[in-house]
């Protein structure tokens, strides 16, 4: 079995869990206001006594952990898994936080997905319960037949009026559920954060953390851009009792998406509070941006352009007094150049900072962007534990040594769950240090900063060359008539591959293939321009604004209009 470390205290070892974490806080400022949703603002208190009742109700069904850590291989666990199908809402944070607390790992249940996906789904996590929306109870009950192990159903009422399904639980029912006779259990830093990826490249994987782990990589326990590292319960009080109050976020991103977790638990651990839109299935951006003049919130994250340039849209043809919003926080998606000068043009003092991170590395690298401040496009400032190693696994590199495998050492996740072949190799070990490798090529700098270059898994080989999805996507965004863009590629009789564009032009905008050529080479060399550009009416996303690639192939491989060159 492999060892993972905890911070040690006057020689008594500190090992963070999520439940305490947020149970800290809640002792430390019990009537501050954790989240703020339609009528409802919850303190922490209140939200606390929540948590309780759907901690003490899993615990009643026999859920919690069965095997403990140290006696399993990274890629195993040894606790019981609750699903969260939900859209955003106080019932999300809480059953995530309860299920820590029951010792039962929930993971998130992407709520886009049809059917067979999210039979899939379940069928590999091997869920034994089930925290859903009512909307979503008709796909729940068309394949829980076929799983045998999904015993527990728990669905949240949320005004579709579909009926509590045979053998469901209310949620709100349960978040009273009294502690059982035989008490509850003590949670542990060992016990797992699961994480399912996205599925936009292939299968989506569980990506297991230990819980200290990933809250000291990327949910408050190191506060990043610059913070003091905590090293127990004591100092994570002290610190929301300096900061109680100040930190708040506006949430628009899905909380089954990782940053959205990673940025409502940094809020979290200083005391701050989280406003969720009221409307959490349609995007509205001018009700959002009016609840952001209300509640004067500090900080809005948002994925990329899909989440940006729609609030940018409406910023500059609306009237909002932003003057309490200092700071939006990217990641999980590109924000392109256009919508980033935009944005800081629309809002002078605002401070934009690009987050690089993935999953199975928890936060690795950012870059600050503000009104009049030049910032290389794709290129970041690393965190002390994240570097790039050699193509060949076989070496660290430093600056100046060129490119390789952007990679980030020690808290790192303990596998995937079921896969000990994938575990292994994305988790390597070189001169003796435990990496996280999960397949995105960088450069490494001379000036010690990196340039991001791309996935791998959505790298396009035209013509002998090696193309970054990613970079082309920036340059054809450049045009102003591009409202969104993915790139892909297509087989191609001359190059092998060719480069495809599929775009969604801007209302009331034109361009033709020429002109997004032309745009594209102030930005690119000439061989990676797209081939092709396909125009589409809506490009398809993630609920959270990454790019889906299989959608975007399957455009390409439907058409063969348009092609250049």
């Amino acid at each position: 079995m492999e060892a993972f470390g905890t911070l040690s205290i006057m020689g008594s070892p500190v090992s963070f869990n999520l439940s305490t974490v947020f149970r800290t806080v809640a002792e430390t400022v019990p009537d501050n206001e954790v989240l703020i949703w339609r009528d409802r603002r919850l303190t922490y208190a209140a939200m606390d006594a929540r948590v309780d009742g759907v901690a003490h109700y899993l615990v009643s069904q026999g859920l919690g952990c069965h095997t403990e850590r140290d006696q399993l291989a990274g890629h195993q666990s040894g606790q019981d898994h609750v699903g969260l199908y939900l859209r955003n809402g106080n019932e999300y944070l809480e059953a995530m936080i309860g299920g820590y607390r029951a010792r039962v790992a929930p993971f998130n249940v992407n709520y886009r997905y049809v059917e067979e996906e999210l039979l899939y789904l379940l069928a590999d996590s091997g869920a034994k319960a089930l925290v859903y929306a009512a909307e979503f109870a008709p796909h729940v009950q068309a394949i829980r037949g076929r799983l045998p192990n999904l015993t527990v159903l728990i669905q949240v009422a949320d005004g579709s009026g579909n009926e509590l399904l045979p053998d469901a639980v209310d949620y709100e029912s349960i978040t009273a559920t009294t502690e059982p006779a035989a008490g509850m259990p003590t949670p542990s830093g060992d016990d797992l954060y699961i994480l399912y990826t996205g599925g936009t490249t292939g299968m989506p994987k569980g990506v297991l953390w230990r819980q200290h782990d990933i809250f000291m990589s990327a949910m408050g326990g190191r506060p990043f851009p610059a913070g003091t590292t905590l090293t127990s319960y004591e100092d994570l009080a002290a610190q929301v009792t300096a900061n109680a109050g100040t930190r708040s976020l506006l949430l628009i991103p899905p909380l089954m998406h990782g940053a959205a977790q990673w940025a409502t638990f940094n809020s979290i651990t200083t005391g701050g509070w989280i406003a969720i839109p009221d409307d959490v299935i349609r995007f509205d951006a001018d009700a959002i941006l009016r609840l952001a003049e209300r509640e004067r919130v500090l900080g809005i994250p948002v994925v990329g352009d899909a989440i940006a340039r729609p609030l940018v849209d409406q910023i500059e043809k609306g009237s909002y007094d932003l003057s309490g919003l200092l700071a939006m926080t990217n990641g999980g998606a590109p924000l392109s150049p256009t919508v980033r000068d935009r944005l800081l043009t629309a809002l002078p003092n605002l401070m934009i900072l690009d987050a690089v991170g993935a999953s199975e590395s928890g936060a690795q690298m950012t870059m600050v962007a503000t009104k009049g401040a030049q910032a290389r496009t794709a290129t970041f400032t690393p965190l002390a534990d994240t570097t790039v190693v050699s193509a060949d696994f076989s070496r660290v590199l430093g600056p100046g040594d060129g490119e390789g495998w952007l990679a980030r050492r020690e808290l790192v996740p303990l596998g995937y769950l079921g896969d000990a072949e994938k575990t292994a190799r994305t988790f390597p070990t070189i001169e003796g240090v435990r990496w996280s490798i999960p397949g995105d090529k960088a450069n490494y700098l001379a000036d010690g900063r990196i340039e991001l270059l791309g996935r791998d898994s959505v790298t396009i080989n035209s013509g002998g060359e090696k193309i970054f999805a990613e970079e082309v996507e920036r340059a054809v965004a450049s045009h102003p008539a591009v409202y969104d863009v993915v790139v892909t590629g297509r087989p191609s009789d001359r190059w092998g591959n060719e480069v495809v564009a599929i775009i969604e032009l801007a209302e009331h905008h034109s361009a033709t293939d020429a002109e997004l050529a032309d745009a594209c080479r102030a930005h690119i060399a000439d061989y990676k321009i797209p081939k092709a550009f396909v125009r589409t009416a809506k490009v398809v996303r993630s609920p959270a604004g990454k790019a889906d690639y299989r959608w975007a192939k399957a455009m390409a491989m439907g058409s063969t209009a348009d092609a250049t060159g």
